[in-house]
């Protein structure tokens, strides 16, 4: 369910991208500082967007620090990177996360190496699950409604997609404080997104395994496409309208630049990769 709240690159000014990535390496570097290098295992830019809302939202409470380091990926050149309770709770938050997408994968796919990484990292989850109970119950929840939804053959997409929003929005909504409702939106509707993103990647590998998919009853309409566009668009919107609410100060172009356009690059070239394998076997007939 990562990858797919990232930046639109060719867009992004330079200075900006830089800040884009001292947030991003931040988090990376927070990771590996509270879990360790399998921490960094974990790093996405949907919780890189997250912390950096928060950071622009949070500016006066949450500033924390910024220093230059040398990463061993990127040894030219030192990188301005940020560390920040913004960046704490986010990468908390990722570690819960990947710990449930870790249990998908031993589930779905019985692949060993994610049942290692699940008990390697269960302790520090279960600590977390103290310190978030809320979140934590949010995404406990959430896994088990959507396994009882998919063992059920739940097609209503409305309601699959919902389990991710609320699940995200309960993670957006930090501190439920005055902003608690505008960030609570955002994930959610961005969760519902991102379930539907998910599903559209997915669903090709899905019917040939067999699996479950909620779109598979959709395939077959000439126009799947078309409302696949509409559904993510109408849920992309409300996302938006939420966001402007926000009285944000920091970075506002480049949190734009990703749900304006960067949310959208993923779907772009699954569609375009769609497309011509379609044309191939128009081809062969």
């Amino acid at each position: 369910m990562f990858g797919y709240v990232v930046i639109n690159e060719p867009e992004l000014k330079i200075k900006d991208y830089r800040e884009y990535r001292g947030v991003y390496c931040g988090l990376c570097q927070t990771l590996k500082r509270r879990y360790g290098p399998f921490g960094q295992l974990c790093l996405n830019n949907d919780m890189t967007f997250m912390a950096m809302l928060h950071m622009s939202l949070y500016e006066d409470e949450e500033t924390g620090k910024e220093q230059m380091y040398r990463c061993l990926l990127h040894p030219t050149r030192k990188l301005k990177i940020y560390e920040n309770a913004c960046l704490d709770y986010a990468a908390d938050m990722t570690l819960v996360l990947s710990y449930y997408l870790l249990r998908d994968h031993w589930k779905d796919d019985r692949k060993l190496r994610a049942l290692v990484q699940m008990h390697l990292i269960q302790g520090k989850v279960r600590k977390l699950t103290h310190r978030y109970p809320r979140q934590f119950r949010a995404v406990k929840n959430y896994v088990f409604r959507l396994e009882a939804a998919e063992r059920s053959g739940e097609r209503d997409l409305d309601v699959l997609a919902g389990l991710t929003g609320t699940m995200l929005g309960e993670i957006m909504n930090w501190k439920e404080d005055i902003w608690a409702e505008m960030l609570t939106d955002i994930g959610f509707y961005l969760g519902k997104f991102i379930y539907l993103m998910d599903a559209y990647e997915d669903l090709d590998r899905d019917v040939k395994k067999h699996r479950f998919n909620p779109l598979t009853a959709y395939k077959v309409q000439p126009d799947f496409e078309k409302k696949i566009f509409s559904m993510l668009d109408l849920m992309m919107a409300d996302c938006a309208r939420s966001f402007e609410k926000l009285p944000l100060s920091l970075d506002v172009e480049i949190l734009r630049n990703i749900l304006y356009a960067g949310v959208w690059s993923k779907y772009m070239k699954i569609r375009s990769d769609r497309n011509k394998t379609e044309e191939v076997k128009d081809e062969s007939l």
